[in-house]
């Protein structure tokens, strides 16, 4: 719904689901928030009248679809011509899609854990070690595509957005650590990694946003990778 708002005259939201092109990722976005927002009501709509089977039907298929909408982000970036997005076009998406996973997991389990949940139970366990896998899987990934990226790296190494990627990573570092750690100090300590997974996620993304406004205020480096996309055509 805020995204929609956003346009600043929703209607035009209708617009872009009058057409499928899979080419575009502003189209397939469209159709993908379509479809999450209501593959979830329908499986909360679903639980709550009791049928248990249909709502895990639901939620299974909007797994699927979830994982297209947590790269949504990343692609739709990798798309644009400033040079830090476009240049990490292989791996924004999959990093968007770890990010998401993981803030996703920790936010469910301590909400979980909030309700009541008991320690070992198999859900606990699951979210846990999804939070932590995709958690690492981000951490890699973008230190990984921050080597590659050479002078573009900048981006993300000076200012605040480079603030926020150095707190991100060392709060991913911290929390891999409490994870596995659990066993000594209890419970608690994996609630305090999972609310460092939280905020390395939120900063993560605000780094990468700002990371491209600090890359597209760098002349030279736009006017080379324009001078390589002419040569390539």
């Amino acid at each position: 719904m805020l995204l929609i708002l956003d346009l600043g005259r929703p209607e035009r939201f209708v617009n872009m689901l009058r057409i499928f092109k899979p080419r575009s990722p502003m189209s397939m976005g469209a159709w993908a928030l379509t479809l999450f927002g209501n593959l979830a009501a329908g499986a909360v709509g679903a639980d709550l009248l009791g049928r248990r089977r249909l709502a895990q039907r639901l939620g299974a298929a909007n797994a699927v679809v979830g994982g297209y909408l947590g790269s949504y982000t990343g692609v739709l970036l990798a798309s644009t011509a400033v040079p830090v997005w476009a240049r990490s076009r292989l791996f924004l998406g999959p990093i968007f899609v770890s990010t998401a996973a993981a803030t996703g997991a920790a936010a469910c389990r301590l909400a979980l854990v909030a309700d009541g949940l008991p320690v070992g139970h198999p859900t606990r366990r699951a979210l846990g070690t999804v939070e932590t896998a995709a958690m690492a899987a981000e951490l890699g990934l973008s230190i990984v595509n921050e080597r590659r990226l050479g002078e573009l790296a900048s981006g993300l190494e000076e200012g605040r957005p480079g603030a926020l990627f150095k707190a991100a990573k060392w709060s991913v570092r911290v929390g891999l650590s409490l994870r596995f750690a659990r066993r000594r100090g209890g419970p608690w300590v994996h609630h305090v990694a999972s609310v460092l997974y939280l905020a390395a996620g939120l900063m993560f993304r605000y780094a990468w946003v700002g990371a491209g406004r600090h890359s597209a205020r760098h002349d030279d480096v736009v006017a080379k990778m324009s001078r390589e996309r002419r040569s390539l055509t």
